[in-house]
């Protein structure tokens, strides 16, 4: 019942993608630790990542986190080569749908293949969200690189532990349909403004 609370939290205080607009301080690694967390379209879908991670790889956990902290890494690289991605923002949005269904289906022992397509997805979509933030850190970019990598692995860890807890209680299933579908859910606020 807890996690179903928290789910309804997390739906009650998405508002539009805020990760991106300028916002708050973009330099230095102080600013790249705060930003996954104060961004709930980041905050979000690294946290689904780790959820994911829990409920389909309890063996391989980390697989999911670092998937995608590898595919933010190179779209950091895109951006500050200087290669646009058309449309990052409603990419990065469409990631928190995607990672809270994929939480919603996951389950341990699912088919190789569909392990290899949800971790080509968490890859496709994580070097969105690591575009974004390359293309808007300014000043110490490695450091703000540094702190966002960080900040991320924490809360991929959050995601996994949470995983590890529902999935050994009792009503497992309903709690971690809840949590992804309260994130997608989420996602989909955003996406309507």
């Amino acid at each position: 019942m807890k996690k179903l609370a928290l789910s309804a939290v997390l739906m009650a205080v998405a508002a539009p993608a805020l990760a991106h607009t300028g916002h708050g301080d973009t330099s230095g690694f102080v600013a790249g630790m705060s930003h996954p967390v104060f961004g709930p379209d980041h905050l979000l879908a690294m946290l689904a990542v780790g959820l994911w991670s829990g409920f389909a790889l309890p063996h391989r956990f980390w697989l999911g986190a670092a998937t995608f902290m590898a595919a933010m890494a190179a779209g950091a690289a895109i951006s500050w080569a200087g290669i646009g991605y058309p449309m990052v923002e409603q990419v990065i949005l469409t990631s928190v749908v995607v990672f809270g269904l994929l939480v919603v289906v996951s389950k341990p022992g699912q088919a190789q293949s569909l392990t290899l397509a949800s971790l080509a997805m968490i890859g496709v979509f994580a070097s969105a969200h690591g575009h974004a933030h390359a293309s808007e850190a300014t000043g110490n970019a490695f450091g703000y690189l540094a702190g966002f990598l960080i900040a991320t692995a924490g809360l991929h860890l959050a995601g996994i532990g949470l995983a590890r807890v529902v999935a050994n209680g009792r009503a497992a299933r309903i709690m971690q349909r809840g949590l992804g579908l309260g994130i997608a859910g989420s996602g989909l606020l955003m996406m309507a403004g």
